[in-house]
């Protein structure tokens, strides 16, 4: 992890596994639907590595709400 972003990004995944497992019911759907946010996550790290930060900085956020909105609704 060399970047902002790396750091970000990991941490995001690592609560998006720590909420399917603490605040789900650990169903398929509702993790066929945090893998949306993290694969989000993902490409908002390869942008903020290219050089365009506000772009990654809305996408983490996007991510992280629809993970929220997730975990709030158990899909």
């Amino acid at each position: 992890m060399e970047t902002a972003f790396d750091i970000l990004t990991v941490a995001c995944f690592a609560g998006l596994v720590i909420a399917f497992f603490q605040f789900t019911r650990r169903d398929t759907r509702t993790l066929m639907h945090l893998m949306i946010s993290a694969i989000v996550f993902a490409i908002a790290n390869q942008i903020g590595n290219a050089g365009l930060p506000i772009v990654a900085l809305l996408l983490i956020v996007a991510g992280a709400g629809y993970a929220a909105l997730v975990v709030k609704n158990e899909y």
